[in-house]
């Protein structure tokens, strides 16, 4: 706002300039660069040139500082002095090109087009607009010094409120800390005995496949002996094609040969020896002729899905809970809750066929996961109790009031300052939480000019709500304009005391200026 009023400033100053010489399209500020009668170097120190090249339409440097009043160069600018408004540049193709781009009319000096100079007209409208913002600025700032000395008085208030809530939060951290030991002490026996539970698990598998594996061998074996001599043999292995080693069509005596380890025939104890050899591809007599289940299509088992499911909720006709506190304490319990889950469900879910789930923890390891779980919890209370305390509550600037804003015939918008802003259809319907407060987010030179509001209700298979409320200086204190620029993202616009700067001092020069 600074730079505003020192335009200002500029503008009332009087305009009856002194032109200075210097070629068409130079600023005052380059004017050292080009003294006629001397060499021009190009600004980029590309080149020099002799200055009666200097604005004759041809192009000779490569960053056109050569032709600032041509359109000879397609990277060139022409400087509009603008005398009783505000001086700029344009690109050089606007160079009589029969629109006029300056105020005071010099961009088309050769164009024959008709122009006339309305830079004093401009000048005194934006004075005038300038003025008017000034006059805001000064009273806001009045009202800003009055809200500030309210403020004061209950400062001490405040700063008695703050040295309980610092001790609090140190208290609160130091039990924190003390719960997270606990918590990690009781960890530790507790993955080391669910290591030593999941070790048994894993061994008793190993056991059980064993065994398994040895029965379907010795039923293999019993299915391979034809003649029930206590041997199989390579005329009782011809008979099953689908042993055939290469599986080109051809099972030969040498390969059933090979299969039993070089020799002619084996008994159970070298059956084994040659398993690996033949368990993959040994098709049991039992399930040889029994057909293979047909694949049941998704569709027989899948219920159908309406394709227009997800138009049957429009995004602004979305059922929402009227209370948004309960949703809050469905939030809290579900935290609560996290680590409820049985371990034996939570661990091994997946479960085998044929060697079924992983059994239950025995007495002593279930006592140390309880154990751990309780040290969790009480933990993550004590997190969440600090988290919940933010200090900052203290220092905000706290209206204590909710302004709202009725916008065309649909919504009634409600902005509650460093609480939460809300949306409700005028004529019946739930209200809509666009956002609780979350942090001041204007530019680092303006931090608190924009305030920003945070994990709103969740659009209609989109994100959650946010609204960002940009604060201007007004002497009232009031929401003027609310749009939604993006998809479940608003922005509401908020004039008020709180933001307005003192204005500078703008008592009016009596010199001349130069150039405007």
């Amino acid at each position: 706002m600074s730079c505003q009023f020192l335009l200002l400033l500029l503008l009332s100053v009087g305009v009856s300039a002194v032109e200075v010489q210097r070629p068409r399209g130079v600023p005052l500020s380059k004017r050292q660069f080009y003294e006629e009668g001397k060499p021009f170097t190009c600004l980029d120190g590309s080149r020099t040139i002799p200055f009666d090249r200097v604005n004759d339409d041809y192009c000779d440097c490569q960053d056109g500082s050569d032709e600032p009043g041509t359109a000879a160069c397609p990277n060139g600018s022409f400087h509009c002095t603008n005398a009783g408004f505000r001086p700029t540049f344009i690109p050089s193709s606007r160079i009589n090109d029969g629109i006029c781009d300056c105020c005071d009319t010099t961009d088309e000096y050769n164009s024959g087009a008709t122009c006339q100079n309305t830079c004093r007209e401009l000048g005194r409208k934006e004075r005038e607009s300038l003025q008017k913002m000034a006059e805001i600025a000064k009273e806001g700032f009045l009202l800003k010094q009055q809200l500030i000395h309210e403020a004061n008085r209950g400062l001490e208030d405040k700063k008695a409120k703050l040295g309980d809530v610092q001790g609090s939060k140190k208290d609160l951290e130091a039990k924190v800390e003390a719960l997270r030991t606990v918590k990690e002490a009781a960890e530790q026996p507790e993955r080391e005995a669910k290591e030593r539970h999941l070790k048994a698990w894993e061994d008793q598998k190993a056991l059980i496949q064993k065994e398994k594996e040895s029965a379907r061998m010795a039923e293999v074996f019993l299915e391979l002996d034809d003649d029930a001599d206590g041997f199989v043999s390579v005329p009782e292995l011809l008979s099953h094609s689908e042993l055939d080693p290469d599986a080109d069509g051809s099972f030969t005596e040498a390969e059933a040969q090979g299969l039993l380890g070089g020799v002619d025939k084996v008994d159970t104890a070298a059956f084994e020896s040659i398993w690996s050899n033949v368990k993959e591809k040994y098709m049991s007599e039992s399930n040889a002729d029994t057909p293979a289940p047909e694949e049941t299509s998704r569709e027989e088992i899948n219920e159908p899905v309406s394709d227009n499911e997800s138009d049957q909720y429009p995004d602004d006709d979305i059922p929402e809970d009227e209370d948004d506190d309960d949703e809050e304490d469905e939030d809290d319990d579900r935290d609560e809750h996290e680590y409820k889950i049985p371990p034996t469900a939570r661990t091994e879910e997946k479960k085998d066929d044929d060697e079924g789930a992983m059994p239950p923890y025995d007495q002593e390891t279930q006592n140390l996961i309880d154990a751990a779980q309780k040290a969790r919890d009480e933990f993550d209370e004590a997190e969440r109790a600090l988290r919940e305390k933010p200090l900052c509550q203290l220092f905000n600037f706290g209206f204590g009031i909710c302004l709202i804003l009725s916008v065309s015939f649909r919504y009634i918008y409600r902005l509650c300052p460093f609480n939460r802003v809300t949306q409700k259809p005028k004529f019946g319907g739930s209200e809509t939480n666009l956002g609780s407060w979350g942090k001041w987010a204007g530019p680092e030179d303006s931090i608190y000019s924009v305030m920003k509001y945070e994990h709103g209700t969740g659009c209609w298979q989109g994100p959650s709500r946010s609204t960002t409320v940009k604060l201007t200086c007004g002497k009232e204190t009031v929401v003027t304009s609310t749009s939604e620029p993006s998809r479940c993202e608003y922005l509401m616009e908020f004039t008020c005391p709180a933001i307005c700067q003192e204005p500078p001092n703008l008592e009016i020069s009596s010199h001349e200026h130069q150039e405007l």
